[in-house]
């Protein structure tokens, strides 16, 4: 036998193989319309008895495989059903001869046979016949199925009375040996009398009866012949017929306890018939294959007809777990046999189907596993791609999805191997499209943009370049530029700078001849591919139509008709094209239009063109925007304001908690105490006069105490030079004033102890003036972390916001304005330090005398006035009491 049956199963042990083919030229069409009719009738009850009779029905069946019908009787074709157009008499004769010669094909296992003439009418289709029936059409045959189930009756018949034969063989001790093909050279010359011989021919009849009472419905019977077989066998070591004992035993055991079938066939198959006696509640046992046999209830030959007695012994079937051990022993026994490869790849197959339902994954790979480097004869491509199909299935169903992938894409290149002189691309592409799944890939971007990157991107990519070759080998251009884009888009991170070079080559070669769209592609099956936008492009946040955009590329991107898509009040988008350099970081995009009326307008994304593809991108559909779109209100014109300051700029970005855009940055570096102008420029670069502005400050970051105002102004003078017409400049002045509290800074007195001062223990009695060495100038202001305590580091932060709410022109009038703001960072220095606080006996009850040490921080010189006293000069870095 070389051709394997990959969808069997172990339920179909049970079953009566009947073949249905066409005879003659009949319609392909209208012989599967009348074969689906026939295969409905799949089951029937026997008359006058509980038993089921199961078929199996196959269109095409290899003749050398009905050879092995004594093996494993299930294989053997015990029923045709023959097809055919005749629509004249006198065709008649010949359709009725090559009827008799089909059946030959199959003529030394047939049981019955039946013709079905279609188109014929007359004198020759009134004539009664049960071996033929004739119908004036395909669509005129009502009674089709009944003809069918007095088919199946027939069989059942001849069935029931060779079991009974076989069972009485009134040959004496003559039993026939029953063979498979390939070992009747074997048993040339052996000697027919000895007891081995005897007990391999009643083992091997033993065995054949058990496969004729499985498919006659007596499950209790099979079970008690297969153990018996299995005794019989195993002591002259007959592995072949061992193994199809064992088989047979599981197969009997499975039908038992799975009554639904292993097989994933729609609907549970009936039962009735297969109950078992009392004790069947015990199959779950360890050991359950055990069987003990009486010696009386055998005949001289082996072979009892009443398996009563004997059913009562056998110690039911086996237990699921035993099950798949027998099935290992019987595999093992196969293997010896390299003409039973057939067989034994079948019985993988079947094993893995019940392990499948028994939820033993990995067990049933171990069985699929061995299955694979089974070696049989050179498969013809039809049957390697079979064969990877089912083992795709296969491991599919024990939840081995990439496994199932792997082999579905070998099936796949299978289609287009070399040897095909016409390479089915369709079936190629349509396969590839089926692995998609076990290597968790989809085709849609969406599913892209949802978080980490899920599956081996180096197999994915291999995937899409085969969808996008198997495309084009279609004539399928749009198709190849889909894949394409989605590879672009999707795998973009995991591309080589010369992979990117070269898909974007491949990309621009196909769009020059059929541009990417946003259109849905539709394939024939109905799965339906969604357009590629290419929105790896641009990044971050997309307000106020700013985007900040980088290319990943490793050469210089060009990217044309890159505008807004918008809907509401009428917007005018003004396209931009752009060139950006090889992996040029974040570059800032303004996308520019001019709405023409007031109203409300979305911002739904924008649209460009990249390699000839065009994207619509819409913001729902970009990675880390959770809005469908940006909701803008249109409203009449204001001023647009311009500030500029008289300080530097400051490299501390501020932030206002209340959203508001900051236009300026400026910094400033101050002594505690000292006061500082700002003086800011206001300049109206609108087109509508500027009428109203209010100022207002907020601190936002100040970690010492603050005495006194921070900031200060008087915005009457500012507002005396309003309405500020378009183009026109005002002044606003801001005054900034340092006053911190410095005092208890360690780091500071530490800093005094090391450059000589003491700070503490003064004599009271000798007021002194002592000039100490200039601070030391290569200490660091700002400290690094691992600064020891002690260094110089007591410069104080304060950070303000100062914020313009302005309004002028139809604006105005609606109760409309704008927000700008300042940002404003000052650094504060200590300048004057009281080291030391004492006290000297008072002279009088009215006053006393305080002493106060006080040092100049400052490298500047500076004097100290206090009231009614003279003016106190300290130079940089001096103390004096």
């Amino acid at each position: 036998m070389s051709v394997p049956d990959y969808m069997q199963c172990a339920e179909d042990h049970q079953t009566l193989l009947v073949v249905v083919q066409p005879v003659g030229i009949v319609p392909e069409e209208s012989f599967f319309k009348i074969y689906k009719r026939i295969s409905t009738v799949s089951q029937i009850n026997v008359r006058d008895s509980q038993r089921i009779l199961y078929i199996r029905y196959r269109h095409h069946y290899p003749p050398e495989n009905n050879e092995w019908g004594d093996f494993q009787t299930h294989r053997k074709v015990v029923g045709l059903i023959t097809i055919t157009d005749c629509s004249s008499a006198k065709d008649w004769p010949q359709t009725f001869e090559k009827f008799h010669l089909q059946k030959e094909i199959y003529g030394s296992t047939l049981y019955d046979s039946r013709l079905f003439v279609f188109g014929l009418q007359g004198e020759i289709a009134e004539q009664p016949r049960t071996d033929v029936a004739f119908y004036p059409s395909y669509d005129e045959c009502e009674n089709v199925e009944k003809r069918i189930e007095d088919f199946i009756e027939s069989l059942f018949i001849v069935l029931e009375s060779k079991r009974l034969d076989r069972a009485t063989d009134k040959s004496g001790d003559k039993i026939p040996l029953l063979c498979v093909p390939f070992e009747k050279k074997d048993f040339v010359g052996l000697d027919t009398d000895s007891r081995h011989y005897k007990k391999r021919c009643q083992g091997r009849m033993r065995k054949h009866v058990g496969d004729l009472c499985l498919q006659a419905g007596m499950l209790q019977d099979s079970l008690v012949h297969y153990h018996m077989a299995v005794e019989l066998l195993r002591s002259v070591n007959d592995f072949l017929w061992l193994g199809a004992a064992l088989e047979g035993l599981c197969s009997a055991s499975v039908i038992y306890h799975y009554p639904g079938g292993t097989g994933g066939k729609v609907g549970a198959r009936r039962a009735q018939g297969s109950s078992l006696p009392a004790e069947a509640g015990n199959r779950h046992r360890p050991g359950a294959q055990e069987v003990l046999i009486d010696p009386g209830a055998l005949t001289s030959n082996g072979i009892n007809a009443d398996t009563s007695t004997e059913i009562g012994r056998a110690k039911n079937c086996l237990s699921p777990e035993d099950i798949i051990d027998k099935y290992k022993e019987a595999i093992s026994y196969y293997s010896k046999y390299k003409n039973a490869g057939v067989i034994e790849l079948e019985a993988c197959v079947k094993a893995v189907r019940v392990l499948a339902i028994q939820k033993r994954s990995m067990e049933a790979s171990e069985f699929l596993q061995n299955a694979v480097y089974i070696n049989l004869r050179q498969l013809s491509e039809e049957e390697k791609i079979q064969r990877y199909s089912i083992l795709s299935e296969l491991y599919e169903r024990i939840g081995f999805h990439r496994k199932s992938a792997f082999f579905k894409r070998v099936a796949a290149m299978q289609c287009v191997a070399p040897s095909i002189t016409e390479p089915g691309w369709r079936a190629c592409y349509k396969l590839l499209l089926e692995t998609l799944p076990g290597y968790s890939l989809s085709l849609d971007p969406k599913d892209f943009s949802k978080g980490t990157h899920r599956g081996w991107a180096a197999v994915q990519m291999r995937l899409l370049h085969e969808l996008v070759y198997a495309s084009r080998r279609m004539g399928n251009p749009a198709l190849s530029v889909r894949h394409l884009s989605f590879l672009l888009q999707t795998m973009l991170d995991f591309l080589s700078d010369q992979e990117k070079k070269d898909v974007t080559q491949s990309l621009e070669n196909y769009t020059s001849k059929c541009p990417g769209t946003m259109e849905l592609i539709t394939l024939p099956d109905g799965l339906k591919l969604p357009p590629v936008p290419f929105t790896k492009l641009p990044i971050g946040d997309v307000c106020e139509v700013q985007l900040m955009v980088y290319n990943p590329m490793p050469f210089e991107l060009r990217v044309e008709n890159m505008g807004l898509l918008t809907s509401g009040v009428e917007f005018e988008s003004l396209p931009a094209a752009l060139s950006l350099p090889a992996e040029s970081g974040l570059y800032p995009v303004t996308l520019v239009g001019v709405p023409q009326s007031a109203g409300q307008i979305t911002i739904n994304g924008y649209h460009t063109s990249v390699f000839g593809v065009f994207s619509d991108c819409l913001l729902d559909k970009l990675p880390g925007i959770k809005t469908n779109g940006c909701t803008v209100e249109v409203i009449p014109a204001l001023p647009r304001l311009q500030i500029s300051t008289s300080l530097p700029r400051s490299a501390h970005m501020l932030q206002p908690s209340s959203g508001d855009e900051i236009a300026t940055n400026v910094s400033v570096q101050l002594y505690n105490g000292e006061t500082q102008q700002l003086t800011i420029k206001l300049e109206n670069i609108g087109t509508e006069p500027l009428e109203k502005l209010e100022v207002t400050s907020k601190m936002i970051n100040t970690k010492g105490k603050l005495f006194g105002d921070f900031l200060s102004w008087n915005l009457e003078d500012t507002l005396s030079q309003f309405p500020l017409k378009p183009g026109y400049i005002a002044t606003f002045i801001v005054y900034i004033k340092v006053k911190l509290d410095f005092s208890c800074q360690e780091n500071l007195l530490q800093d005094l102890n090391d450059d000589g001062i003491s700070v503490s223990g003064l004599p009271l009695s000798s007021p002194f003036r002592q000039v100490i060495k200039p601070r030391v100038e290569n200490k660091p202001i700002n400290p690094p972390e691992t600064t020891k305590v002690g260094d110089f580091s007591h410069v104080k932060t304060l950070e303000a916001i100062l914020n313009f709410k302005y309004s002028g022109g139809p604006g105005h009038v609606d109760g409309y304005y704008r927000n700008l703001s300042l940002g404003l960072h000052v650094d504060v220095e200590p300048s004057v330090f009281f080291t030391r606080v004492s006290t000297l006996p008072a002279t009088s009850t009215r006053q006393c005398h305080l002493l106060l040490d006080v040092f100049n921080s400052t490298e500047h010189e500076l004097t100290v006035s206090a009231k009614n006293n003279e003016d106190l000069v300290l130079h940089a870095g001096e103390c004096q009491r």
